[in-house]
Parts: structure tokens; sequence; C-alpha cells
């Protein structure tokens, strides 16, 4: 048989290099290293006809534990009523569905306004029903 020989600038790539308990070792401590102190991945995508901006699409990736999140300042897993069953009774449920605060607000400041235009409506007929007697 015939030896084939590389012919590129560089030999062929291998998986990984070394004894497989030590690739295991060095994915974990990288993925280690990786949770504890974070990681930003930062992107944007732009689409453009003719100088004229369509469309813009900013992308942010942030990968890191959540310990270290929460350091952070991060925590809004903690408050998405679709996340956290925390969320959903703190915001209470209507209908099957979780409530928000602005929608328990503005079924509030609703309900106060009709009560206000049935008493202004009220105050108008019997205003009316004086003039006329």
């Amino acid at each position: 048989m015939s030896d084939i020989s590389w012919t590129g600038g560089r030999p062929p790539a291998r998986s990984m290099s070394g004894p497989p308990g030590q690739q295991s070792a060095n994915l974990a401590d990288l993925l280690e290293r990786i949770l504890d102190k974070g990681i930003v991945i930062v992107g944007d995508v732009r689409v453009n006809l003719l100088d004229i901006e369509l469309l813009t699409i900013k992308l942010r990736l942030l990968v890191a534990s959540v310990d270290r999140a929460k350091e952070m300042g991060i925590d809004w897993w903690e408050h998405d009523p679709s996340l956290s069953s925390r969320a959903r009774h703190k915001n209470g449920e209507v209908d099957g569905r979780a409530e928000s605060d602005s929608e328990s607000a503005l079924l509030e400041e609703n309900r106060l306004l009709r009560e206000r235009l049935a008493a202004l409506e009220a105050g108008q007929a019997t205003s009316r029903e004086e003039d006329g007697s």
C-alpha cells in the first residue's frame, strides 16, 4: 500500500489532544471558569437598502452562573410570571392567566372613571328634572 501524505499548510485537525480523562477535566475547568467569571457576547445586525436602515437587531448574550448574575444585579427571571411561580402568585390570577401590576392599575382606573361618569350622568338627570318641573 502507498502512504498518503498531508500537503496542506498545517496538519489535519484532531478532535482533542491528550488522554481522554484529561480532555473532560479541561472542559470542566473551562466551563467552571466561564460560569464563575461570566462571558458577554455582543453583536449587531443591520439591514440597509440604499443607505436606509430597514432593520436593526441588537444581540446581547451573557453566560454566567445564577449566583454570579445575582452579584451583578441581574435577576429578571425571578420577576417574570412565565418563569417564576412566586411572580405569578404576587401578581394574582385572572381567568387562569397572570395579571400584571399595570393591568390591575388600568382596571382600577377604569372602574373609578365609570363611577365618576355614572355620578355625573345622575347629577345631570336630576338637574334636568328640576328644570322641567
